[in-house]
């Protein structure tokens, strides 16, 4: 029963990360998002990962938590992707209010 309510935690929180990739993705900036966050709950999937691994209790809620990992990391890629974004229009602007 323990494995089951895991499992219903994990997709719970795995149909969030997909979402909030696409958001952030169409945002275009990483205005509002936290780093610390996203490392906070990376670094939370691997323990998670870690525990599985150790106490040998290896069955299906290991694929949710690397894919919750997975869509995680992914948002950690477009938040530098949009940090980059900012970097390049607060440039632009600079340059435009330069002239």
């Amino acid at each position: 029963m323990s494995s089951i309510l895991e499992t219903v935690m994990l997709v719970c929180f795995g149909f969030s990360w997909p979402l909030n990739l696409m958001k952030a993705y169409k945002a275009q900036t990483a205005k509002g998002t936290s780093l610390i966050f996203i490392i906070l709950i990376i670094t939370g999937y691997i323990a998670g990962i870690c525990a599985k691994l150790i106490s040998g209790n290896i069955n299906y809620v290991l694929i949710a938590y690397i894919l919750n990992l997975v869509m995680v990391s992914l948002n950690l890629v477009v938040y530098f992707r949009n940090v980059a974004l900012d970097k390049k229009r607060a440039q632009e602007e600079a340059s435009q209010t330069a002239e």
